[in-house]
């Protein structure tokens, strides 16, 4: 089966739209990503973040990634070391 990413849940943070992207791998478990996109139209820039913890649900994976988005926007020279 080949795992599918799925846009789970959005938030709008100032000018930023935080998207959490979240994919099933083969085990079941849950790996978390979130794009960060800026600006409209052709003026937009996306940045996709992927986070190396799994998750045993859906829920889990897109509540840490919108988490990661939102420090990344605010304290975006912290390095988090994975849990």
């Amino acid at each position: 089966m080949i795992p599918v990413s799925s846009v789970s849940e959005t938030l709008a943070v100032g000018k930023f739209l935080l998207s959490s992207l979240i994919k099933c791998d083969s085990n079941g478990r849950y790996a978390a990503s979130v794009s960060v996109r800026s600006g409209r139209g052709s003026a937009s820039h996306d940045r996709i973040y992927r986070f190396t913890p799994s998750f045993a649900t859906r829920e889990a994976a897109s509540r840490y990634a919108l988490a990661e988005g939102q420090r990344l926007l605010f304290h975006p020279h912290t390095h988090k070391e994975p849990a």
